[in-house]
């Protein structure tokens, strides 16, 4: 197994976008903001409204949910929450060197038990959270729980088990053993032991609707990105972990097949993709969901 991250802010700040170039990594910062964007909006979030931002990591939605309370000189108080204390340590560290006059605290919880007292919510915000989540159902149950009635939850998370593939990138005619990784792909994207990739839109509208949210929307949203390859771009593609705590691609992979044998796969994707331009297909799920 290769080296976990330190922590979550090291993987949130550095690793996650390891494998992308400095404008692809640009392309991706611009989307997160105008998810971010979409999620603050779709929450309509008033001047008195507490706020809680669920998993926030680096602050994206809770800073953005200051602001928003600032532009109406509200009264209202945003709740940075989060189980790593790290990511809470980064965002206390941007606010006193950017300080705001309004309210807000911090909140070392999980998604599982959040600490907060029963309708003491209105906004419940959240992003790529529950994808790290194996058991979304009890997550899912305690954001109901501490909603206000007739607070929202808003949230976004990617559908990862729809996204491109690697063997659609791929001609059979150049990658040996091309069918086998095409199975253990496949069977690695159905794991429904597998929090990354157990869930999409559908069984997301199940966990709300047994939660008992009343008029939730899943919209489901797909967006293609073109780029061409390099060869430097690829073995990140495999080594770089989607999260602290989970394996890299190719550690899943060693779970199928011997070291040597995923290494030739790679070296092969690289021989073949590089100079290619590829479409990536990425799907997510934006939540809007009443108690």
């Amino acid at each position: 197994m290769s080296t976990l991250c330190k922590n979550w802010t090291q993987w949130l700040m550095e690793t996650r976008f390891s494998a992308l170039t400095d404008e692809m990594k640009k392309q991706t910062m611009d989307w997160l903001d105008s998810v971010g964007n979409a999620i603050v909006n779709m929450a309509q979030i008033n001047a008195s409204d507490v706020v809680l931002d669920i998993g926030t990591g680096t602050g994206l939605l809770a800073f953005k949910a200051l602001e928003a309370i600032e532009k109406l000189n509200g009264s209202g108080k945003v709740i940075f929450s989060d189980k790593f204390s790290d990511c809470l340590d980064a965002c206390k560290g941007f606010l006193e060197n950017n300080p705001t006059n309004i309210k807000y605290e911090f909140l070392n919880a999980s998604c599982e038990d959040l600490q907060l007292s029963n309708n003491s919510i209105d906004k419940a915000l959240m992003r790529s959270v529950l994808v790290h989540i194996v058991d979304k159902q009890p997550a899912i149950d305690e954001i109901y729980r501490v909603l206000k009635p007739g607070g929202f939850f808003c949230a976004f998370e990617p559908i990862i088990r729809s996204n491109t593939r690697y063997w659609e990138l791929l001609d059979p005619k150049y990658i040996s053993s091309y069918y086998e990784f095409k199975n253990a792909e496949d069977n690695i994207m159905s794991n429904q032991n597998d929090s990354l990739c157990n869930f999409d839109d559908l069984t997301i509208k199940n966990n709300l609707s047994n939660a008992g949210f009343s008029n939730s929307s899943t919209l489901l949203h797909a967006i293609e990105s073109k780029y061409v390859v390099t060869r430097e771009m690829v073995i990140p593609w495999f080594v770089s972990p989607p999260s602290p705590d989970r394996p890299s691609m190719k550690e899943r992979f060693l779970q199928y097949f011997e070291e040597a044998k995923v290494d030739n796969y790679i070296k092969e994707i690289q021989n073949y993709l590089e100079g290619k331009e590829i479409t990536l297909k990425t799907n997510s799920v934006l939540i809007h969901a009443t108690k």
